[in-house]
């Protein structure tokens, strides 16, 4: 049996193909191999900038 998550199949080995649904954000999930803390670090450098023009406009918080 093979699953091919790109293209949303499996096929026996027999040679039947069955389709199946998968959520994209699930697909981008498996497919880069990210949990909750792999995705947030995907938008580090986002989450840098946020944090430097934070601190320069409120230099006391």
């Amino acid at each position: 049996m093979t699953v091919d998550l790109v293209a949303q199949t499996v096929t026996t080995s027999d040679g039947q193909s069955f389709a199946f649904e998968v959520d994209s954000h699930r697909k981008h999930c498996l497919l880069n191999g990210l949990d909750d803390i792999g995705l947030t670090l995907e938008k580090a450098a986002a989450i840098d900038s946020f944090e430097a023009q934070t601190k320069a406009l409120r230099p006391w918080a």
